[in-house]
């Protein structure tokens, strides 16, 4: 298991651009599972989560817990200006995964980019 530090500055957190690759494994999953699969729930470690959808935009999210983090797996919004955004206009399977509100890594077609 790969550990590292999550140091705070004055205003905000820090993360390191690295993630273990069970981590990484864990949000593809959750990616396919949501998105590919169209299941109604996911599960992770043999912890079941449920898919819900965003009251506006009717966009799928899951609430999951991978390695003692809390982390939301939100499929992209087509309608914003983001990259991300125009690859799901083109039919890319696009979903943010966020942790404590910010953006960790995304996964577009079955490949983590990481912030």
């Amino acid at each position: 298991m790969l550990t590292f530090l999550v140091t705070r500055t004055a205003s905000r957190i820090c993360y390191p651009r690295f993630m273990s690759a069970s981590l990484e494994s864990a949000l593809v999953s959750v990616w396919q599972q949501s998105l590919i699969d169209k299941k109604k729930t996911v599960e992770i470690d043999g912890a079941t989560y449920a898919v819900r959808q965003t009251s506006k935009s009717k966009l799928k999210q899951i609430d999951f817990r991978f390695e003692d983090r809390e982390l939301r797996g939100l499929e992209q919004n087509p309608n914003t200006k983001s990259r991300w955004a125009k690859l799901a206009r083109e039919g890319k399977q696009v979903m943010q995964f966020l942790e404590h509100g910010r953006y960790i890594a995304v996964v577009v077609d079955g490949k983590v980019h990481i912030y």
